[in-house]
């Protein structure tokens, strides 16, 4: 689509040789097709008035016109009287057009069951802008000034007081360090920790391998896996892995879904203790539950020995990227040293912004409203297969067991020739492993008719079994 442009018009970047014995006006429109021809001038495409671009290349404007009377003359450029001189449909790159006909039309899937995403059309846009809008209107000049790395102040202070009621964290706003989401908490943790001697991070396997080792080797440290079973993390396995510092996911662990054990709890807090560890928890999507009680976060337990990770991505949108970090007092100030370095800060008013919605109850109301519509959509879910699913008890995404005898990938595979989305366990794997098989089913994103649709046209490759 064209760009249309207000004012003088739009400016055009043409680079002139003053010094080369090719004259200015055969410059000018050679400039002009070639930039037609690459697509870099699209079809329709206003193009500068002639006293524009004149002035912008400090040439006549009679030299101009002329270039542009002899592109219209061949069939590069259209003008009406009245009109603004555009690009002509005609000159469209015919290597353009030949690409857009070789794309492969893909099918827009039936349903797609991708874990992780929230419902992106029930953001919470008014309450945003509203809360955007009403920062704008109240915020002191200040607020608009470079902010402190670790954060802004009010927000740090409504975050540490929402944290200790809802998630029972031990915060202060001294505390909480404010970034663009987990990742990039945990890459500045792994970075500080690297610092002060420490060359290994363990991780839940299955679980975040992607996150952890990306995070891991910007830190250049190793990653290594620890195994998940129905209680949490093997803290047995934890401590013949020689790392001191792990990444874990206790009140929902992703993506299996199950819930770490008190008892587990205590085990991997006295294996903290013991080694002097340190414990990276990502309470990614604690907020929704359905039929089992608030687990609280592991970092009341602990506040010297954990790190709690948290972010809006979940709770209203990835493309806000707003999380926090509680950090112990210990390392607070070389986590937010390595903030500095990264990006000065997190934007400022977003920070605002977010701290309004939380202290109007808008951003409470939201939460309360998702949990409805995900609760409804894992009914759906549990209807259309019976006793498959297991760690539904929060969150948004379930877990399909499939028999030993039908593979995962070629169900996944089978599901997608249907338009079907659906994903292996194995994405969540350090080696990648098929087996035991099993289907990561998200339904964050996917309406309730379209978890209906979905899973009957998938139904007669999961009853094969």
């Amino acid at each position: 689509m064209a760009i249309e442009w207000s004012g003088w018009g739009p400016q055009l970047l043409l680079e002139l040789d003053r010094e080369s014995a090719t004259p200015l006006k055969s410059q000018v429109e050679q400039h002009l097709r070639a930039a037609i021809r690459a697509g870099r001038l699209a079809a329709g495409e206003r193009l500068p008035s002639s006293r524009a671009l004149a002035g912008y290349l400090g040439l006549s404007r009679g030299l101009i016109q002329e270039c542009y009377s002899q592109l219209q003359a061949e069939g590069y450029l259209t003008a009406h009287t009245g009109s603004a001189t555009r690009v002509a449909q005609a000159a469209v790159s015919t290597s353009t057009e030949i690409s857009d006909k070789m794309r492969t039309k893909v099918e827009p899937l039936i349903a797609d069951f991708q874990s992780g995403v929230p419902d992106l059309r029930l953001a919470p846009r008014q309450d945003w802008a509203w809360a955007v809008a009403q920062v704008c209107r109240t915020a002191p000049n200040s607020a608009f000034d470079y902010g402190p790395a670790n954060g802004n102040p009010r927000l740090r202070e409504v975050l540490a007081a929402y944290l200790r009621r809802v998630r029972a964290v031990d915060a202060y706003p001294n505390q909480v360090l404010i970034c663009t989401g987990v990742a990039q908490g945990l890459g500045l943790i792994l970075r500080v920790l690297a610092k002060r001697g420490h060359t290994r991070v363990a991780f839940e396997n299955p679980g975040a391998v992607r996150t952890v080792r990306d995070a891991a080797s910007s830190a250049g440290i190793e990653a290594v896996p620890v195994p998940v079973d129905e209680n949490g993390i093997d803290v047995a396995a934890l401590s013949r892995s020689g790392a001191r510092v792990v990444v874990v996911t206790p009140a929902h662990q992703w993506p299996t879904g199950v819930v770490m054990a008190p008892e587990r709890r205590h085990a991997l807090l006295s294996w903290a203790r013991g080694n002097d560890g340190v414990v990276v928890e990502d309470d990614y999507d604690a907020e929704f539950r359905y039929d089992r009680d608030p687990v609280g976060a592991l970092q009341g337990l602990a506040p010297d020995r954990v790190v709690s990770l948290g972010t809006v991505s979940k709770s209203l949108a990835p493309a806000l990227r707003l999380g926090w970090a509680v950090v112990p007092v210990s390392l607070v100030d070389d986590v937010v040293a390595e903030k500095m370095v990264a990006d000065r800060g997190t934007s400022g008013i977003d920070q605002l912004a977010l701290a309004a919605l939380i202290e109007s109850g808008r951003y409470d109301r939201q939460l309360r409203r998702m949990r409805a519509v995900y609760a409804r959509r894992r009914a759906v879910l549990l209807d259309a297969a019976p006793g498959r699913f297991t760690g539904l008890a929060a969150g948004f995404h379930a877990v399909l067991h499939l028999p030993e005898f039908l593979g995962e990938r070629a169900i996944v595979s089978a599901a997608r020739e249907r338009n079907v989305g659906v994903y292996g366990m194995s994405d969540y794997r350090a080696d990648s492993s098929t087996e035991p098989g099993r289907l990561v089913i998200g339904f964050g994103n996917t309406s309730e008719q379209a978890i209906g649709t979905g899973m009957a046209v998938i139904a007669d490759l999961l009853q094969r079994v």
